[in-house]
């Protein structure tokens, strides 16, 4: 499944009225390890559609950056029912990030 471009205005029907865990990496395109765990993020998206995975550039979407607190990015954060359960700073390889998530 591919990865969602996810807006401030869409949160509310991509990410709390959705009945799956969400995935949301918040990124920019400057930003070397971001750049680093975007192939990570997209083979979790194909890999995973039981799962929703969104991505989030902080330069264009600051107001939902700010809603959630991001000061460093990449990161990566796992909601479910509507709450964020789990949070990951930084690069990290896919089997870490899941196993930082609580995926894996």
């Amino acid at each position: 499944m591919a990865e969602v471009k996810l807006t401030a205005e869409a949160f509310t029907s991509e990410v709390l009225g959705c009945d799956r865990p969400v995935i949301i990496d918040f990124w920019a395109t400057w930003c070397g390890p971001c750049k680093m765990i975007a192939p990570v993020i997209a083979e979790i998206a194909e890999e995973h559609p039981e799962w929703k995975v969104c991505k989030v550039n902080v330069d264009e979407e600051g107001t939902l950056a700010a809603r959630f607190g991001i000061n460093s990015i990449p990161t990566v954060l796992l909601i479910k029912g509507g709450r964020t359960v789990a949070t990951s700073v930084g690069y990290l390889p896919k089997a870490d990030l899941l196993k930082a998530l609580g995926l894996e």
